[in-house]
Parts: structure tokens; sequence; C-alpha cells
């Protein structure tokens, strides 16, 4: 289904785009970022808190020495209140991912993976291709909301056609 090329674009992706997100969220005032724009998570920063932390969860799952964040989802709307800690965190997550990426083999694509979801409910089991998609399709979808509310409050948005990706072209 995937491969460790796929991953390692993807995780090269995330970064990209993430990085793109922080020089254009530092610069927005932090009303704007938290200003209710009728989206599922509310804000630009309640989205971008979001999907940090439903990385961190994705993160755990794949890589064992990584610790749940469930304390850290159980405020996910506000874990971060402005730009700056919000850029540092998601920094961190972004090389986590890339590290993990990185040291993927294609025996890690195979199997499943057991997922205990992080607001409760009944534990699951996932092909891990299946797993690693919904990370990537995850970050995309929330990425795309943003680029969207960011668009609709007359700010600039990140560029995000992977085909002008710098290490693609």
């Amino acid at each position: 289904m995937i491969n460790v090329g796929y991953v390692r674009t993807m995780a090269r992706y995330n970064s990209w785009q993430n990085d793109q997100l922080m020089s254009l969220l530092l610069d927005m005032p932090d009303a704007e970022l938290g200003k209710d724009r009728g989206a599922f998570f509310g804000s630009i920063l309640g989205t971008a808190n979001h999907l940090l932390c439903a990385d961190m969860l994705w993160l755990s799952r794949f890589d064992p020495s990584t610790e749940p964040p469930f304390e850290a989802f159980a405020k996910w709307p506000k874990l971060h209140k402005d730009a700056r800690a919000w850029a540092a965190d998601r920094h961190r997550v972004d090389g986590k991912i890339r590290y993990w990426a990185e040291a993927i083999r294609e025996l890690d694509l195979l199997g499943d993976l057991h997922c205990v979801p992080a607001s409760g409910g009944a534990a699951y089991t996932l092909p891990m291709g299946i797993a690693i998609l919904q990370l990537f399709n995850h970050q995309t979808h929330h990425r795309g909301q943003i680029h969207a509310m960011m668009t609709a409050a007359g700010q600039k948005a990140p560029v995000s056609d992977i085909a002008y990706m710098p290490e693609t072209v």
C-alpha cells in the first residue's frame, strides 16, 4: 500500500507546511488567531492546537518510546495560548516525526497497530499502512481548514502544493 519513500516524503511535506505556517502565524495578532471562525475547532489557533495534539497521539502509537499526550489532549483547544508557544512545540513534534520517518523500514509498515483513543471509547486496530495514511491525511485536512480561515481573514496563506516543496523540485 505505502512504502518508506512515501512516509519520508510526507514527513518532509508536513515540516515544510508547518514551517510556512509558523512564520505566518507568528505575524498574526493573538486576537485574530483566537477568533472563532466557525470551524470545527473554532479558531486558527484552536485548529493548529488540535492538529498538534493529534500528531503527538499518532506518534506515540508509532513510537513506543513516546508518551501518549493524554494530558495535552484534555486541554487541546487551549494547549497553547499564542503562536510562539505553539510554534516551539510544533517544531519539536515535527522533528520527532521526521526522525521516526527516517528510521522506518519496509518491515515496519506491515502488521496492525493497536490504538487507544485519547477521547476515551473502545480501543481499535488498524493496518499499519492505514494508520500512517491517517496521520498524514489528518494533517493535510486540518491545514486546509487553517488555510481557508487565513484566506477568509485576509491573511496570506502558505503554498500547499506538494509539487512546490523545495526537496521535490
